[in-house]
């Protein structure tokens, strides 16, 4: 070996000898490639939420004349005490659990007669994908023409079948919640059913084949064959719904703007009251705190979960 190549070589290697240039080379191309998805992730979602817990710890207002100041966990300990944002919070675990689990239970029906060969079945499919594809605005903005007390269509099914005079469905105190969650419901479940069905199609139909042959009926073949498969995909969509769903904001704001009487106020309603209605930024950046904080408690556990299960299998 010559005294260039000797040198050369020892250019390339690192100090224990070995190749280093392609595994930096990678490193610096990986990096290359992540950073255009990185920078709006570090831009719109890190800087502003970093931004907001720096906020839950100051008195910033709105239209104030001095400069805002640092009081340390003050916004915190009222909320502690604060019982309308408790009330929200309530309010938002029963909308978020009202609205998931009949969104998981009437997808998972609508994946599983979907995944049959019926005809015209990508007519229903397109069908059924449509509220997904509905702005939430728009959702609301319907909705509420169909629970119009005077010309709402249900209102006037009610009358026609003689079963009464119909109600106002979206001020009563007894029917506003039930009837926002409907909506939820109806709003939410085409992205539960694409993704139940999606793990059915993954399902090997040769596995239902011996399940029949072995003499296993319907629901035993569901039991047995069907559920293990599409179990880890209803697992993920049930926390995503249940975040999301926890995170409402647009469809009840138009539905009822968190009436009546604050009986469909979500905690993100409630916060934004407090923001940009009363200019009490500071404090509502602590309760954005306080839900990010129950959402990663969630997740947390969600995947806990998902790790002990695989560990298991």
């Amino acid at each position: 070996m010559t005294l260039a190549s000797a040198t050369a070589r020892a250019g390339r290697d690192g100090p224990s000898g070995k190749h280093t240039d392609g595994r930096l080379d990678r490193g610096a191309g990986t990096w290359f490639l992540v950073l255009p998805a990185l920078i709006p992730i570090l831009v719109l979602s890190v800087g502003p939420l970093l931004y907001g817990i720096a906020l839950a710890f100051t008195d910033a207002q709105s239209g104030r004349t001095r400069a805002t100041q640092w009081i340390g966990t003050l916004n915190f300990q009222d909320l502690l005490h604060d019982g309308l944002f408790w009330e929200s919070f309530r309010i938002g675990l029963v909308w978020a659990v009202g609205v998931t689990v009949p969104q998981f239970v009437l997808a998972l029906g609508l994946a599983l007669l979907l995944n049959e060969n019926l005809r015209m079945r990508w007519l229903a499919r397109a069908l059924a994908i449509i509220p997904w594809a509905m702005p939430e605005v728009v959702v609301g903005i319907m909705w509420r023409l169909v629970y119009n007390p005077d010309a709402g269509i249900l209102n006037e099914t009610i009358r026609d079948l003689g079963l009464g005079d119909g109600r106002d469905w979206l001020t009563g105190l007894a029917t506003a919640l039930p009837a926002v969650i409907v909506v939820g419901v109806w709003s939410g479940m085409p992205q539960t059913t694409v993704a139940l069905l999606a793990g059915l199609q993954n399902t090997p139909h040769e596995l239902h084949e011996a399940a029949a042959l072995d003499g296993a009926g319907a629901w035993r073949r569901f039991r047995t064959v069907t559920w293990p498969a599409i179990r880890p995909v209803a697992l993920s969509i049930t926390a995503l719904n249940f975040i999301w769903n926890f995170n409402s904001f647009a469809l009840v704001y138009v539905l009822t703007n968190g009436g009546p009487g604050g009986r469909t106020r979500l905690p993100m309603l409630f916060a934004y009251e407090e923001a940009f209605r009363y200019g009490q930024f500071g404090y509502a950046a602590a309760m954005g705190c306080v839900m990010v904080a129950v959402i990663s408690v969630i997740l947390a556990v969600y995947l806990a979960g998902r790790l002990r299960g695989g560990d298991d299998r």
